[in-house]
């Protein structure tokens, strides 16, 4: 059981309604003698309480509660990986896949989590770079998935994939999504992808709406290094989007690198925590019409 004694809070940015559950969860943690630090995400909703850059929160927290919805948690997981912080997600939220506490039981379920009573889950994130004439012109990283679309106008891309250095095809499409298992119900499952489980060590590719009806998902082993180009001839835009929430514009001559990263997101949940539980919630399976 790790004994922790420092929390980072970071918070759905902007939102008013988080203010009565940042006060509530901060006066806890002061309770049972935690150090709560509250991220500058947080500003304007806990008036009178110190705000920390991510950076500083990374350095000084030993465990990381994020408060607001599951974007909020993705935004937090890609600085927090790396620094091996584990984390927490209260869902304020809709769908809720990886924040997975309600604010009617945070209390409840951070007490149990704070006893050592609690479930650790690692997440695999993907690290991509995008490479221009041999050189790295971008690093990112994505819990969710790695997103290849057009820019702008409704028109298709035509671009290559390789893994592991072998040629597998040259696909007309709006795009391709490469989703972690995290990932695999996020867009990957709305174009088609399969649901992967978040232990399953494997990377999902998704056409989105490719231009032939023998063009499938494709799942490959994490360790694989999956590479796409962009074909000489396109004209169309295009751009990669990490985990929907930033984005770098490609051109014909880059190459798109994408492996899964080193270290994985440690994910904390209460002891009660059933994944499968939470996919016949969320996708409503065996409901009767």
């Amino acid at each position: 059981m790790r004994n922790f004694k420092s929390a980072g809070i970071i918070a759905k940015q902007g939102d008013a309604r988080l203010t009565p559950t940042l006060a509530s969860l901060m006066a806890f943690l002061r309770s049972r003698g935690l150090q709560p630090l509250l991220d500058e995400s947080a500003d304007g909703l806990a008036p009178g309480e110190a705000l920390h850059t991510r950076e500083e929160l990374v350095q000084r927290c030993d465990l990381a509660i994020v408060v607001g919805g599951d974007g909020t948690l993705l935004n937090a997981a890609r600085s927090l990986a790396c620094h091996e912080v584990p984390l927490i997600g209260i869902n304020l939220g809709r769908l809720g896949f990886l924040a997975d506490i309600s604010p009617e039981e945070m209390t409840l379920r951070l007490d149990e989590i704070l006893g050592g009573n609690y479930i650790e889950e690692p997440r695999a994130l993907l690290e991509t770079e995008i490479l221009r004439a041999g050189e790295t012109i971008a690093r990112h990283d994505a819990l969710n998935d790695v997103v290849l679309h057009i820019c702008g106008d409704v028109r298709m891309i035509e671009f290559d994939i390789r893994i592991d250095g072998h040629f597998v095809s040259s696909q007309r499409a709006d795009g391709l999504v490469i989703a972690t298992p995290t990932g695999s119900t996020a867009y990957a499952l709305s174009g088609g992808g399969p649901i992967l489980s978040p232990s399953l060590p494997a990377i999902g590719l998704v056409p989105i709406c490719p231009h032939t009806l023998t063009s499938r998902p494709l799942v490959v082993g994490s360790s694989a290094c999956i590479e796409i180009s962009l074909s000489p001839h396109n004209t169309t835009p295009a751009q990669v989007a990490f985990d929907g929430q930033s984005c770098s514009p490609i051109t014909a001559d880059d190459v798109i690198r994408i492996r899964q990263k080193d270290k994985p997101l440690r994910l904390l949940h209460p002891s009660t925590y059933d994944h499968f539980h939470i996919l016949r919630a969320k996708l409503h399976w065996g409901e009767q019409p």
